[in-house]
């Protein structure tokens, strides 16, 4: 795991741009309709006179837009902020880079915590269902209201892999390259069936109230639960060996309490998440993920020939839940259909969550691939000039 001595962004502030106004409505996949809906965004580093330095950063399941830096007052940096900074992966001296929180979110983008115009009480369940086409739709609106009209790269692991294949197929004129970072091409029966036992762990709780809670009790147990299982996923029986062993903690007098220091640690993480994170978010967003397909956008991968966007698939060797064999069929439909593709397993028992805690590699290649795919789509402009952001 990488020690960090580069250069980290500081303070930051996420910013939110709201679109489709009354009468306007933003049309999902499954023809519903909503608005006004807002995504909370961040941005990091400054645009360039010819806006080619444009990165979007997409985050995983539970993530949001604060990629890197610190909010004011608070102590916890970004969930990237080791990749994103001046020197760093995704360089901020070179790179105008973009992160939002996704549609069906609950860290400032329209979810189903947001309150419904109609009634103006909380969605709730009358949130309708979005898919991951959906969030992309609605990035596409805010890459262009800040004035974008091609993208450098767009990246992202797990979810944000899916967000960035859908991209792909979606706006491929609008995307140079793409990094796929430990994802799939479409949901497997052992992905959906962990997702499930989480959604139906939260709805057990019995203040979960058919998603009615809201300025009630919240369902913690079942939200903690489920982000339990979950996180077991993310690690793998290596790095919890390590971290944990068999060892045992003193002081635990009920029997079936956390006696064990993984069970221990599982507690803690359950009821941090807890304190961020709105359980219906939860459900509809593990739900789009579920639902994620490429193969019902490209059949046998036909509907990808032609795309020039280049691609860089990465995979790591001890993730179980997305285990490098799927990045590789990426990569595979991927030249079959005649795009520029390359695939990277990197070696890590860090398990799913290695795209987030091992840098040095993953620094290595997306470097040389930016580098790269700068200098064949826009020329060689190894300093771009940078003007002021409007954004940043």
């Amino acid at each position: 795991m990488r020690k960090n001595t580069a250069r980290h962004i500081g303070i930051v502030e996420s910013r939110y741009f709201t679109f489709a106004h009354p009468p306007d409505e933003f049309i999902l996949e499954s023809n519903d309709r909503i608005g006004p809906v807002t995504l909370a965004y961040e941005t990091y580093g400054e645009l360039n006179e010819d806006r080619t330095n444009a990165v979007l950063v997409l985050h995983a399941l539970t993530g949001d837009a604060h990629a890197a830096g610190y909010h004011r007052g608070q102590k916890a940096a970004g969930w990237w902020h080791d990749m994103i900074g001046p020197g760093l992966a995704f360089d901020t001296d070179k790179y105008f880079v973009i992160c939002s929180n996704v549609l069906g979110g609950c860290r400032g983008s329209t979810g189903p915590s947001s309150l419904n115009p109609l009634t103006q009480k909380p969605y709730g369940l009358d949130f309708p269902l979005v898919t991951i086409r959906d969030m992309v739709d609605a990035q596409r609106r805010l890459v262009r209201h800040l004035g974008i009209e091609k993208l450098l790269t767009v990246v992202g692991g797990s979810m944000g892999g899916m967000q960035a294949l859908q991209w792909v197929v979606s706006y491929p004129d609008m995307v140079a390259s793409a990094i796929l970072i430990a994802t799939t091409w479409e949901h497997t029966p052992q992905q959906i069936a962990f997702n499930e036992a989480g959604r139906q762990a939260l709805m057990a709780d019995p203040n979960w109230n058919d998603g009615d809670y809201y300025g009630k009790r919240l369902p913690e147990k079942g939200l903690s639960v489920a982000r339990m299982i979950g996180h077991i996923t993310y690690m793998s029986d290596t790095s919890m060996s390590e971290k944990f062993g068999r060892r045992t903690k003193e002081g635990v007098k009920f029997k079936f309490g956390p006696k064990f220091e993984v069970e221990n640690y599982l507690h803690y993480r359950g009821y941090d998440f807890v304190k961020r994170f709105d359980p219906n978010s939860y459900l509809y967003i593990t739900r789009a993920a579920d639902y994620f397909s490429m193969a019902d956008y490209a059949p046998a991968g036909k509907s990808l020939q032609g795309i020039k966007t280049k691609l860089l698939v990465i995979a790591f060797s001890g993730d179980w839940l997305y285990p490098p064999y799927q990045a590789q069929h990426i990569s595979k439909m991927c030249r079959n259909a005649g795009m520029d593709a390359r695939c990277h397993i990197l070696r890590s028992h860090y398990g799913h969550d290695a795209f987030l805690v091992e840098f040095d590699e993953q620094t290595r290649l997306y470097k040389r691939f930016l580098k790269n795919v700068h200098e064949t789509t826009f020329g060689p402009k190894n300093v771009p000039t940078f003007v002021k952001s409007l954004y940043g």
